[in-house]
């Protein structure tokens, strides 16, 4: 098979839309919150700003141990963040319960994350559920927000959009970059609205303009597809920029996809090689494979079957569904390819899943004595 019959019969990935619905990540209500004035408590919160956590531990412990709801999530957080005491997720459910006890929403929140990700103690979406519940009564925007989430996803109890939207609204009002993201993906899929593509870019506009990078992609896809919005290219770049330079995996990769197009940008394979090389670094199975596609063509790359059959492989494995055609692929550069040159590309995949290898694999391999690959 020559190279103009594996260019021709490649493919490579235009991303569809990706429309993740939640990071699921504790920090998010991590942070010390002020209470009633108690002696000690004032101190305590000020040592912790200055980063002092021995000092700040001191303070909050005697006061979590006589009941003071705040001081005991204070407690909490830091056993969570291993902050001035070792690491202790079971101290940290101990802690965040006894003050979601209490009513205190931030903890009752938190002790639902607990039970989402079966952090000191067996994962539990029921219960996690029951007090995101007490927490979202209070109106606290992040538990309405994971709410609206386990609603979302049918997870610990009875799936339902319409809930979903009423939770997912609710935060987004008060500013929650989370759910103004998940309720603009409600209007653009008319999962419990009526689909409305305006009220998608709406909530997808707020949330980015937060610095939000699923949002931007998602905004970036509306104007590249003109949903919602007249089709701009250059604003679909715009917002695939700021995701990407937040290292989010598919900015990146549908960064690469405009200059590869020379939608919105002039053509450049360089910088649709770098892009892909960027989000294929995160795991991106399609950035993977259209990076594998731009060895095989020499575009922005020296041509190399070696380097594209290990990127064809690595793809394959890490998303062997029918949507990436990868493994079809690699079969058809395999067969332009000798033992020699397909054994070489076995080692550089196995070089290329190595934790936090895959860039530096790459440029290895590129200045390694090559073995003379067939023409």
């Amino acid at each position: 098979m020559n190279e103009t019959t594996i260019f021709q019969s490649l493919h490579s990935h235009a991303k569809k839309m990706r429309i993740p619905n939640v990071w699921l990540v504790l920090s998010l209500s991590c942070t010390l919150l002020p209470g009633i004035a108690v002696a000690g408590f004032d101190e305590g919160l000020a040592a912790y700003g200055k980063k002092d956590f021995a000092a700040a531990l001191r303070e909050m412990k005697p006061l979590a141990i006589q009941g003071h709801a705040s001081a005991q999530y204070n407690l909490a957080v830091m056993y969570d963040l291993g902050q001035g005491v070792a690491k202790d997720e079971k101290a940290a459910v101990k802690w965040y319960r006894l003050a979601a006890g209490q009513g205190h929403a931030p903890a009752q929140c938190n002790l639902g994350l607990m039970h989402i990700n079966g952090l000191g103690l067996a994962q539990d979406y029921t219960e996690a559920g029951r007090w995101f519940r007490l927490a979202a009564d209070q109106g606290y925007a992040s538990a309405q927000y994971h709410l609206g989430w386990l609603y979302k996803n049918g997870q610990g109890i009875v799936q339902d959009y319409k809930e979903a939207v009423k939770w997912y609204r609710l935060a987004a009002d008060q500013g929650q970059t989370n759910a103004q993201s998940n309720l603009g993906a409600m209007y653009a899929r008319g999962q419990g609205v009526a689909k409305d593509d305006r009220e998608a870019v709406k909530w997808y506009l707020l949330a980015a303009d937060q610095g939000y990078p699923i949002a931007q992609v998602n905004l970036g896809l509306m104007y590249k597809n003109g949903q919602g919005v007249a089709q701009d290219y250059k604003e679909a770049v715009k917002w695939y920029r700021l995701g990407a330079d937040q290292r989010y995996a598919a900015a990146q990769f549908n960064l690469g996809r405009m200059y590869e197009n020379g939608q919105g940008v002039a053509q450049d394979y360089q910088e649709t090689v770098k892009w892909y090389r960027l989000a294929g670094d995160q795991g991106d199975a399609m950035a993977q494979n259209n990076l594998g596609v731009m060895y095989v063509t020499g575009r922005g790359v020296s041509k190399s079957r070696v380097v594209a059959y290990a990127l064809f492989n690595l793809s394959a494995t890490g998303d062997p569904s029918s949507e990436n055609d990868a493994t079809g692929n690699r079969t058809l550069v395999a067969e332009s390819m000798n033992n020699s040159e397909i054994e070489a590309a076995q080692e550089l995949t196995r070089a290329l899943t190595q934790p936090k290898n895959f860039l530096s694999a790459l440029d290895k391999y590129g200045k390694r004595p090559a073995i003379k690959e067939r023409a």
